[in-house]
């Protein structure tokens, strides 16, 4: 089994842009907004891992039970 770093890139970039974004909108005085965007971040976040936590899940299925 391959270890795939992109995922972490991936969760790590979208961490830095909503970061970025959340302090921006903060400095604005839009608070709601800034939170509104790092729960989308945080969502965005989730989907990747729970879909490759499904695939890991399918993996190992078709290893304990060829």
């Amino acid at each position: 089994m391959l270890v795939d770093a992109t995922i972490l890139f991936q969760i790590a970039g979208i961490g830095i842009v909503t970061a970025l974004i959340h302090t921006i909108l903060k400095q604005m005085g839009k608070e709601d907004i800034a939170q509104f965007v790092s729960l989308v971040g945080f969502i965005i976040v989730l989907y990747f891992v729970v879909n490759h936590l499904s695939q890991l899940f399918q993996q190992m299925k078709s290893i304990f039970f060829m």
